[in-house]
């Protein structure tokens, strides 16, 4: 039973280490993409190291999940997991892995069902907003442009993907301005990041106790505009994307004295008029390898003992 002790201390000590580094980090603002794949190695790792653990607890709880786990390996493999001493604690953190592996799974899916039903209603709205014309087929257009007096501008996920803004927008905006709103709401859909927010909420929804589930949430919702702004302004411009982004917020109280701590916009902003230096490629490349070696982590520690038998 040393080996899933071990590993659910692997994951402790990583989920309580690592966002501590990268808070107290300054790369993650000039490398969000960077900062992005970080993130998910380290709540992969975490979850990793669950995973494990509870499989080998099982595997000393029960034969019947022993056989089929280590029917490959040779006698002396199974002798130096040292399965038979985990008593009624092995069985115990078991089955309460196996619940919090449940949980994860349908608080997942019932993120993804809340986002399906909020876009099924945006849908419906833009419809109402915007209806079809003779002849024309839904979701045939992949820009929708919609009554408002509010200027805003949103990408509807969906098998048929599509930006939506509002005709405030349009007469807020000027030349380029569009574009580069076109352009980060496409660098959302091209990256998926719809998908890193449900993940993240599920885990944070799932467990709100857990510190580095609620940080990964927190991160993602930051970093995905981030680096979205740094699609855009890479085609457009750092001062065409920052006034852009000034347009479509500046009625909604961001940049006033009273705005929120949570809000991120005015920091997006100085950082686009103010922008970092990138970290160097060699820098970019070590720090992608290293996250990328972390799940490899909790692998090495559940084989080391049938390495040793082997060895």
């Amino acid at each position: 039973m040393m080996v899933p002790a071990a590993l659910l201390l692997l994951g402790a000590l990583t989920a309580v280490l690592a966002p501590r580094l990268l808070a107290r980090a300054d790369w993650p603002d000039r490398e969000p993409v960077v900062a992005l794949w970080v993130w998910q190695c380290v709540v992969a790792t975490v979850l990793l190291c669950c995973a494990l653990s509870m499989a080998l607890s099982a595997a000393a709880a029960w034969t019947a999940v022993r056989g089929p786990l280590f029917a490959p390996a040779p006698h002396g493999v199974v002798e130096a997991y040292a399965l038979g001493t985990g008593g009624s604690w092995a069985a115990v953190t078991a089955v309460a892995l196996a619940c919090g592996g449940v949980w994860t799974g349908a608080m997942l899916v019932g993120e993804v069902a809340l986002a399906r039903r909020h876009r099924r209603r945006r849908e419906a709205e833009i419809l109402r907003r915007a209806p079809l014309l003779p002849g024309e087929e839904p979701g045939a257009d992949r820009l929708v442009v919609v009554e408002g007096e509010r200027p805003d501008a949103w990408w509807l996920p969906g098998s048929a993907p599509r930006l939506v803004i509002t005709t405030a927008a349009l007469r807020r905006l000027k030349g380029r301005q569009v574009d580069a709103v076109v352009a980060h709401e496409q660098g959302h859909a091209r990256a998926r990041h719809d998908w890193l927010l449900h993940c993240s909420a599920a885990l944070a929804g799932g467990f709100p106790r857990v510190p580095v589930f609620a940080a990964f949430r927190d991160e993602m919702h930051r970093l995905v505009e981030l680096a979205a702004d740094d699609t855009a302004s890479r085609r457009h411009g750092r001062l065409t994307t920052a006034l852009a982004l000034v347009g479509l917020n500046e009625d909604r109280g961001v940049f006033g004295p009273c705005s929120a701590p949570e809000d991120h916009v005015p920091r997006r902003v100085h950082r686009l008029l103010a922008p970092p230096d990138r970290l160097t490629p060699v820098r970019r490349l070590r720090l992608t390898a290293c996250a990328a070696l972390l799940p490899a982590l909790p692998v090495l520690v559940a084989f080391v003992p049938g390495l040793r038998a082997l060895g």
